[in-house]
This record gives C-alpha cells, sequence and structure tokens, in this order.
C-alpha cells in the first residue's frame, strides 16, 4: 500500500458523495455534461485570499501567475481578488486582456518572447520583465518603432535559491533573467534610454513549505534589491519578489504556516534600507491562491484484474492530470490526494492501482490506493486540481481533448 496524499479542506459531503459549492459530484458532473470535469471553487480561492491577505503587511501587492489556472471564470473572479497579474506569453495576455484586466497591471515574464509579443505588450502598456540585453535592445526598438515609452523591468538570475522549493528558478546558469553582476549596467541603459523605468522581478522558486526557507528567501531578495539599485543609481519603483509558496500533495506534506512568512516580511519591511523607501513590493503566486480550490471527476469505464492487481480504468487521466501522473518534475512518483468521489465517506477496503484510459503505462493517477470498493461508473477524484492540471497537461495526446471545466 501507498499512502494518498491529504485531501485539502473545505471539501464536504452530501449522502455519503463528496460536494462541492454546496453540490454532490455526481450532480456537477451532470450539469457539466460528463466527465472527465475539473471543477473549481470560488469559495475557497476567495477563503485563501482573505487568509493571505490577513498574514501579509498590508502594503504587499499579491499577483496571480494565471500559469497556474487560466480559465477564464478564474480569470475573471481572481481579477477581483488580487492587484495584479503575471502572465508568460502573448496567448496569456490575449487572455487576461479578454478576463477584462487592466494592462497596467499586467507583467510578463518569461524567455523566448517574441517580437510579436514585445510589441503587444509594449501596445497595451505591459511591464516587460526582461530576461536579457538582447531582448531589451529589440524592446527598445519596437518601442521607437511603435513612438511609445515602454515598460520595463529587469528579471535578476540572483545568486541564491529557495531551500527546499520543489522548482529551482534562481542560483547558477539558468535560462531565467539576467545574471545579477549585469543588471545594473542594463537597467542603466533603459533608463537612458526613455523607458519607464519599472524595477526588478527576482523569483528564486516554486513549491516550498518551509516558512523559514521562505522569509530567508525574502530577506535575501530584499537585500539583493537594495544593493542593485544603489548601484543602478535611481529609485526603484517596484519590486516583484516571486512567490515560491507550496501546497501539500503528497503524505507527509504540512502546509506552508503562511502567519510565519508574513510576521517575518513584516519586520523586513519595517526595517526597510534606505533605497527601498519608495519601493512597492509585490509577491506572485500561482498555485498556492488557485490549487487546492479544484478537483478532477473521472469515471470509472473498467475494473479489471492482472497478476492479483486490481486496476480502475478511468475515462481521464495525464492528458488532463499530467503532475497527478508524476510526469510534470517529479523524480519518485508519489500520490495525490484521491477519492472515490461517488463514495467519498466510505470506509477503504480494497488496494487499486487508478489508471487512465492513455495506451501508456505512465497513464496512471494512483499507485497502490487503499479505497472504498469501487464499481464501473463510480467516479475518482483527484485534489489539488486547481493548478497545474488544464493548464499544464498535453490534451491533445492521442486525440482525447480537454476536459470540461467549471467554476462553482
Amino acid at each position: 500500500m501507498k499512502p494518498l496524499g491529504p485531501i485539502p479542506a473545505g471539501y464536504g459531503s452530501i449522502d455519503g458523495e463528496l460536494a462541492l459549492g454546496g453540490k454532490a459530484a455526481s450532480a456537477l458532473v451532470e450539469e457539466a455534461g460528463g466527465t472527465p470535469l475539473f471543477v473549481y471553487s470560488a469559495d475557497l480561492m476567495r477563503r485563501r485570499m482573505a487568509v493571505l491577505r490577513q498574514a501579509m503587511p498590508q502594503s504587499l501587492r499579491i499577483h496571480y501567475a494565471i500559469k497556474a489556472n487560466s480559465y477564464r471564470p478564474v480569470l475573471e473572479l481572481m481579477a477581483g481578488l488580487v492587484d495584479g497579474f503575471d502572465i508568460a506569453s502573448g496567448g496569456e495576455l490575449e487572455m487576461v486582456l479578454a478576463a477584462g484586466q487592466d494592462p497596467a497591471k499586467v507583467s510578463f515574464a518569461g524567455p523566448g518572447k517574441r517580437d510579436d509579443e514585445l510589441r503587444a505588450a509594449i501596445e497595451n502598456g505591459v511591464t516587460l520583465n526582461l530576461e536579457s540585453e538582447n531582448e531589451a535592445h529589440r524592446a527598445l526598438r519596437i518601442a521607437e518603432e511603435l513612438g511609445k515609452a515602454p515598460a520595463l523591468a529587469i528579471r535578476v538570475n540572483p545568486d541564491f535559491e529557495l531551500r527546499g522549493s520543489g522548482m529551482k528558478m534562481g542560483g547558477g546558469a539558468k535560462p531565467f533573467g539576467l545574471d545579477a553582476e549585469r543588471v545594473s549596467a542594463l537597467a542603466r541603459e533603459i533608463i537612458a534610454a526613455g523607458a519607464t523605468w519599472r524595477g526588478l522581478h527576482i523569483y528564486t522558486g516554486s513549491q516550498a513549505l518551509d516558512a523559514g526557507a521562505v522569509a530567508e528567501t525574502q530577506a535575501n531578495v530584499l537585500e539583493l534589491a537594495a544593493r542593485l539599485t544603489r548601484e543602478i543609481g535611481h529609485p526603484l519603483p517596484h519590486l516583484n519578489m516571486g512567490g515560491g509558496f507550496g501546497i501539500p500533495y503528497f503524505s507527509g506534506d504540512q502546509p506552508l504556516d503562511i502567519a510565519a512568512v508574513g510576521a517575518a516580511l513584516g519586520e523586513r519591511f519595517d526595517q526597510l534600507p534606505g533605497e527601498l523607501a519608495g519601493t512597492e513590493f509585490a509577491i506572485e503566486l500561482g498555485r498556492y491562491l488557485v490549487g487546492e480550490a479544484g478537483v478532477y471527476l473521472t469515471r470509472v469505464v473498467d475494473r479489471k484484474v492482472s497478476h492479483g492487481t486490481t486496476f480502475l480504468v478511468t475515462d481521464g487521466g495525464l492528458h488532463h492530470q499530467l503532475a497527478a501522473s508524476g510526469n510534470f518534475g517529479t523524480v519518485v512518483r508519489r500520490n495525490y490526494p484521491v477519492a472515490i468521489a461517488s463514495k467519498f465517506t466510505g470506509e477503504p477496503v480494497e488496494e487499486v492501482n487508478v489508471v487512465g484510459c492513455l495506451c501508456t503505462p505512465l497513464d496512471r493517477l494512483a499507485d497502490q490506493a487503499m479505497v472504498p470498493h469501487a464499481d464501473i461508473g463510480d467516479t475518482v477524484a483527484v485534489f489539488c486540481a486547481g493548478a497545474y492540471g488544464a493548464s499544464a497537461s498535453p490534451s491533445a495526446f492521442l486525440g482525447q481533448g480537454p476536459a470540461r471545466e467549471m467554476l462553482v
């Protein structure tokens, strides 16, 4: 037997069945027209934002990194909850504009921005987080053609990283951002060229659950930003401190102590160096805001036994839940929180492997999991599906197509 991850708080039951938004899973599936189905809870997202606002310093701005979940109703909801959006492509720019977000509150990071993406960002007044000198020069050239002053910031590749992060985005050779020792020269160049100087973006890692590590990294980010501001010789209008706040996916994971993170950051804000006295501070979060607010529902289409092992074969799989299958940056595959939605309050009585419908052995949703007895027609729920599910999975693989989505 392999343990399942912890089911997030906020999920209930109706007549023994998983419920979300006051409706049983079967009712949600019927309303959506079938499975596979992602269901996102607006209430859980609002609750998460309220807790975060209470924990963080009042002056801190919170941005939503839409790569986590770009479903339009989610974007429209988040637009009323956060202070800005962070995007990573021209396609995401189109999404946030369609959702009604003010482009002046949007920042655009990511290596390899094409000229058409730079042009669209400059035309709309979006802040570009520059990833290299070449990108800066292309942005300045395009801005000159447009006759507009571009809003430019520099993404910094710091010498440090976020300890214990699931994905490290700083420290050493990286395709992201400009090495710290080259930042001040480029900043002075783009300011002299007439660009609107928007500051620095320092992102070091993601999916961290250690409050001490997060607080340590935030302190390092503030120290680096102050040093770079001295070197640049111009005030720093904005500092995007990155994010990295994680959520519990696996057995043994403990939630991030957000109160401890906020208290430590508040102490740092009370002792800011003079270089950062007039700076606006922001963090960008994706999975922390929406990850636990989503569940993936998929129907059992076959039940079979092979060499004594019971398999529940579903109509979903890694083409919608790449991360839960263990194929999205995981070295050792562990089980996400998974349950039999149609028998949510039932006692675990059998060990099964839950697999998807794709003809690859990689298509696994749960290994050696103890669950209530499930038959053909029962529904499996995969939790922590509000982030990097639909937005990060190969839905076109084998012609399967995307899952249904709904916000309740």
